[in-house]
């Protein structure tokens, strides 16, 4: 018994000392293996640059001018915040769920390694031993795929080493504040940020408790615990938070109950991309002119800078208010009015929308299917005409845009795009007067499915809205002002072949009387046109629309000042604009500064100013065309849209009705917009429903409505202001002619002396 006693002491010492042996070889090589890993003898390990500056794909962020995020370019849609933009409630989800201890170690937790290992030996798994600077670490710093088990435990001995410099070089705040934003949280969102944006369009101080603890949740598993996909699974994942936050002492049990009945409200959910959004069309505008920037601009380590990775702040011009209501605008009139009464309008009509033959439709089409997607793909892969037109006759399942939403639907390729091709467009583009600020930028009715800009791609006949480049001539020579008459009679330009060149004008109002220049261009008459246009001739008139900062080609014919030419409404609202800046042209620009990701200013934009006109000649123009709205073609924004402040402007409508134009300007914003159909055979049949004010001008007036309604804004209502010279008599024309009557009158009495 003795022996067997003492045999057992024997081995049991035996067994303690194998233990306490590998215990010390254990440590040995623990430490030997930290100090191979610091030394750099199983890899690379990141520099402290690398861990003051970690390399995240940061999203570069649009702002505007009142300080709202209005979209993002990113390969990972990522954006950093600071611990102060956190709600604590997220804080303290995120310590109860994932490192109660966070604040008592310093990067490794031991007692949750050991609960790992004794889990590992009794089979009794309690969790991870992770802590959340680790976790960081290998947010941070990835692993690599496909690796062995020791490369494998390297990679963690690694990742505990790099959790140590990261707890020394940063404080505890701070490392959740960078953990938060290096975590992808399903749905396109990484980083927190972006994630309370996407799912409750909130930012990150302003959750709730049922909120953060949701985030916190999800970050387990972004797919598993997404509220979208598994709303069950992502509800008893955030009541497991809620209960551990009280256990934890961050609530109470009460609020725990209560908290853990109320549910997921997702009704503000939306993934965020590239096609949805605010100022959408501005956003590509800008993204190519940034594309470029970034090119020709490089880092202080000599790279290029990279739009969708380097984090840069690009503040605009945009006002998001402004730009909500010029977007509404644009879709309350198209939706609600325009294109109903469009549909009305051809209905019955077997070549609706096109007001062509059935052979000129089946060559347009043609032509639409040739200079599409899905043709050049196609053309690419080698297949032959016939199977491509074929495939285009085919039905096959998409999503179609309507005014209600999309529409999941079956049709054929080429019955889609005669569908699209029904919807009018418009554009809208509103500038500062002063300054050259892009306040709001609507390209078109809806990117998603409308990817062509009409602000600065679309070339459109500009139509009467040209006139005022005439116009402006003839007022700055001297001769002719406001109150000039001139005989309300056809007109004829001889032109180089030996023909003559005369407009018809269908207005038959004061035919043969004589009119005042202020009274033809508020009825945009077409006689008194080519009368000036024979006084100045075209090249004349085109150094003036240069001047006013127009640069699309323009053909020198005479039929220039009806508004044959093609150009752009970024052009024209420009040009406009030079009006209320006094004669000055300020080039329309939407960005004012870029940062880097630290807030560093890379550089400053200005715009272009040119004297295009003296400030008499444009405050003449500012009078004319307010002609145009107290008792021209504008009328209607007093009569139908109550807006009596002062306001100068012009419509414009081409031929067969293809595009409506208006021109707005106030003292402080100058807007312009275009309304048509991208094909320009696709036109109301009448001018009474095509013509500029019926299709442009009410958006211009719905979206002056709003911008006059929010007082944040202070946009004034009041009047131009005069030049310094006594101009007045030259507008009141009738006070005009008894001035000009007494100075005749006075020099036929000195004659006959």
């Amino acid at each position: 018994m003795k022996k067997d006693k003492k045999k057992n002491n024997k081995s049991g010492k035996i067994i303690l000392i194998v233990l306490w042996s590998m215990f010390a070889v254990g440590v040995i090589c623990g430490f030997g293996i930290f100090y191979g890993i610091s030394h750099e003898w199983f890899g690379d390990m990141p520099t402290f640059e690398e861990l003051e500056n970690p390399s995240t794909n940061l999203a570069s962020e649009i702002i505007s001018a009142d300080g709202k995020v209005l979209g993002t370019y990113y390969i990972e849609n990522r954006s950093n915040i600071n611990y102060s933009e956190l709600s604590p409630h997220l804080v303290n989800a995120l310590l109860a769920i994932e490192d109660i201890r966070f604040y008592e170690h310093s990067g490794i937790d031991q007692r949750a390694l050991i609960r790992v290992v004794a889990g590992i030996m009794t089979g009794n798994d309690k969790g991870g031993g992770s802590t959340l600077t680790q976790q960081l670490a290998k947010n941070l710093f990835p692993r690599g795929e496909n690796l062995s088990t020791i490369q494998l435990v390297i990679r963690k001995f690694q990742e505990w080493v790099t959790a140590t410099k990261l707890e020394y070089n940063y404080s505890k705040d701070e490392i959740i504040a960078m953990y938060l934003n290096t975590v992808f949280f399903g749905h396109n969102a990484y980083g927190i940020k972006k994630a309370s944006e996407t799912f409750f369009n909130l930012e990150p101080k302003d959750l709730n408790i049922e909120q953060a603890a949701l985030m916190a949740g999800v970050v387990n598993a972004p797919s598993r615990f997404s509220p979208i996909r598994n709303p069950e699974r992502a509800l008893q994942r955030r009541n497991l938070v809620i209960s551990q936050m009280a256990t934890y002492g961050f609530i109470t049990q009460e609020e725990c109950d209560s908290i853990s009945q109320i549910p997921i409200d997702m009704s503000k959910f939306g993934v965020l991309d590239h096609n949805t959004g605010q100022a959408t069309y501005l956003r590509e505008y800008l993204r190519q002119a940034l594309t470029d920037w970034a090119k020709e601009n490089t880092k202080p380590d000599g790279t290029p800078y990279n739009i969708y990775k380097d984090g840069l702040k690009i503040y605009t011009t945009i006002d998001s208010r402004m730009q909500k209501y010029a977007e509404e605008a644009v879709r309350e009139h198209l939706a609600l009015d325009l294109q109903p009464a469009f549909n009305r309008h051809w209905k019955g009509y077997t070549n609706a929308p096109f007001s062509l033959e059935k052979d000129e439709i089946k060559d347009l089409m043609e032509i639409s299917m040739k200079r599409s997607e899905r043709y050049r793909k196609m053309k690419k892969e080698g297949i032959d005409i016939d199977s491509i037109r074929k495939n285009f006759n085919t039905p096959t399942k998409m999503t179609i845009f309507s005014w209600d939403g999309p529409i999941d639907t079956v049709m054929t390729p080429m019955d889609s795009m005669r569908y699209f091709k029904s919807f009018l467009q418009s554009s809208l583009m509103s500038v500062e007067s002063h300054t050259g600020h892009v306040k709001a930028y609507v390209g078109g009715i809806d990117y998603r499915f409308f990817k062509y800009d009409h602000v600065t791609q679309a070339r459109r006949q500009v139509g009467s809205t040209f006139k005022p480049f005439l116009y402006s001539l003839a007022m700055q020579e001297g001769e002719y002002t406001p109150c000039t008459t001139v005989p309300n009679i056809s007109y004829s330009i001889e032109m180089p072949d030996g023909k003559f060149w005369e407009p018809r004008d269908a207005g038959k109002t004061k035919l043969g009387e004589e009119v005042t220049l202020k009274w033809a261009l508020a009825h945009s008459n077409n006689r008194i046109s080519t009368f000036l246009m024979k006084q100045f001739g075209p090249e004349a008139v085109i150094q003036m629309a240069r001047r006013m900062g127009v640069t699309s080609p323009i053909e020198s014919v005479p039929s220039i000042c009806l508004g044959v030419c093609d150009i752009s409404l970024y052009e024209m609202v420009g040009a406009m604009n030079t009006f209320a800046n006094k004669g000055v042209y300020i080039k329309p620009f939407f960005i004012t500064k870029i940062e880097d990701k630290n807030g560093n200013v890379i550089e400053y934009f200005d715009t272009e100013q040119v004297e295009a006109m003296d400030n008499v000649t444009a405050y003449k123009m500012i009078e004319l065309m307010k002609g145009v709205v107290q008792s021209g073609t504008g009328v209607r924004l007093k009569y139908k849209y109550g807006l009596r402040n002062p306001i100068a402007g012009k419509t414009g409508t081409t031929q067969n009705q293809s595009d409506g134009w208006f021109m707005g300007i106030t003292p402080d914003l100058t807007t312009g917009v275009w309304t048509g159909a991208e094909d320009r055979a696709v036109h109301f049949r009448t001018i009474g429903l095509g013509q500029g004010s019926n299709m442009a001008l009410p958006i211009w007036a719905l979206y002056m409505q709003k911008v006059y309604a929010d007082s944040t804004l202070n946009i004034s209502k009041g009047d131009f202001e005069k030049p310094l010279s006594d101009v007045a008599l030259e507008f009141d024309c009738e006070l005009y002619e008894q001035e000009q009557s007494q100075k005749n009158q006075a020099i036929e009495e000195e004659e006959e002396f």
